[in-house]
């Protein structure tokens, strides 16, 4: 029976087979009615525009496909090229800014140092002061064994008494013979008379000035402190030979503290006197303020010293090297914060602000600081240098310091030092 059955019913149709069967059968039944061919084609041919899309889906995704990842290419080149682009502005913003930017990492703390010297020789006896100990101006640093200094005063003391009795008796013998007539005296005793009156009063001028410079050398022996400030490295003992004009105590002055930073010269279209100034110290977080007070006008140059024959004495300089020099500026201190101490030595990082800069600046202000101006001096469109940068802004004159000195004593007259030395010395010497 299994065969008898034609060929085609021993294998199940294929699916394309019965496809075309089930069209055909309604090719077939459509012949039948023109009517119904006619609305069947139009239900055939809306069925096609239907399903056009769905069997063009595959190439247009494929098209899609590749266009996205054509666009993904392009986004990520671009996005690598913008990115690099940034990088290369930012390094070069950054660059100039570290270039140009009025800081340095090279400034340092400076003051002013009194070395006291003895204006007399002497033992020292008494040591007042020790190492590193806050004294005042005018206190007393060492003692210096005052007895021969005494001594010296009261011998001029007493020289000066037998001067001024000297130049009493000599000043009343030579008015005595002037009153007289030409008849009681000479012309020539009296020029006599009148000398010795001279030279006595010279030698009591000379007595009187001895003894000023033998009570100045006794106060001298009390050493003082010119300044308020710190006694630095005391090697100083009792008992030590202090010399004439050797110093022996270091005195660093409280008030004179100064900052220098070194800008380089790449730096200083930037930097005026009066500007606002930070320096911070290593170790500190919070930063000393300040100004700037003077620009030095010079440093030294190795080729202007001469060689042989006269001749200057140049340098070889590599041309593709060139280091650039570094110009001392002096910052004066305003405010010093609570807990930094200042030491002559420390090193300080300098950074220069405008006079109009503000501690809290906005955004938009720091990116132009920082990224714009940059750029700008690059292409050489940043701003001018200010005019008149390095002259104070203020005409007055400096502030003159001084130390009080001795100055030529005035001599007393010989009846203020000696009125009773010589009693009668007025009356005449004829009997009554």
């Amino acid at each position: 029976m299994d065969a008898a059955l034609p060929r085609d019913a021993a294998f199940p149709p294929h699916p394309e087979s019965s496809a075309e069967a089930r069209t055909d059968a309604a090719d077939a039944v459509a012949c039948s009615s023109p009517t119904e061919a006619a609305a069947r084609a139009t239900s055939d041919r809306a069925a096609n525009d239907g399903k056009a899309p769905r069997q063009a889906t595959p190439s247009t995704r494929s098209l899609r496909k590749a266009t996205g990842r054509f666009m993904a290419g392009v986004g990520k080149h671009f996005a690598t090229l913008a990115i690099a682009l940034v990088a290369i502005l930012i390094s070069v913003a950054t660059w100039q800014h570290y270039v140009t930017a009025p800081w340095t990492r090279n400034g340092s703390v400076r003051v002013q140092v009194a070395n006291v010297a003895p204006q007399i020789a002497g033992k020292i006896v008494e040591l007042r002061v020790a190492d590193n100990q806050f004294v005042h101006k005018g206190d007393v640093l060492y003692v210096i064994d005052p007895f021969d200094f005494d001594v010296a005063v009261r011998i001029g003391k007493a020289l000066v008494d037998q001067r001024a009795a000297d130049l009493e008796v000599k000043q009343a013998e030579f008015d005595r013979r002037r009153r007289l007539s030409d008849l009681a005296t000479t012309p020539e005793e009296q020029q006599i008379f009148a000398g010795n009156a001279s030279q006595a009063k010279a030698a009591y001028a000379a007595a009187a000035h001895q003894l000023a410079q033998a009570e100045l050398n006794l106060k001298r022996t009390n050493v003082l402190s010119p300044v308020d400030g710190y006694v630095t490295n005391l090697l100083l003992r009792v008992g030590d030979y202090a010399l004439t004009g050797v110093t022996n105590v270091s005195v660093i002055d409280s008030n004179s503290f100064w900052i220098d930073g070194y800008f380089e010269e790449t730096k200083m279209a930037h930097v005026c006197v009066g500007d606002r100034v930070e320096a911070q110290l290593i170790g500190y977080s919070k930063p000393i303020l300040g100004h700037v007070k003077t620009v030095t006008r010079g440093i030294s140059a190795s080729n202007a010293a001469a060689g042989a024959q006269g001749l200057p004495s140049v340098d070889p300089i590599y041309t593709w090297v060139r280091l650039a020099q570094r110009i001392p500026v002096r910052v004066s201190i305003d405010t010093v914060p609570p807990g930094v101490p200042l030491v002559s030595g420390m090193t300080a990082t300098v950074t220069i602000r405008q006079p109009n800069a503000v501690d809290r600046q906005t955004w938009a202000h720091r990116l132009r600081t920082t990224f714009v101006d940059p750029m700008l001096d690059v292409f050489g469109a940043g701003d001018p240098p200010r005019p008149n940068c390095l002259q104070s802004p203020s005409q007055q004159p400096p502030e003159v310091t001084t130390l009080p000195y001795a100055r030529v004593p005035a001599i007393p007259s010989a009846e203020k030092i000696a009125p009773g030395l010589t009693p009668g010395i007025d009356a005449s010497p004829r009997l009554p």
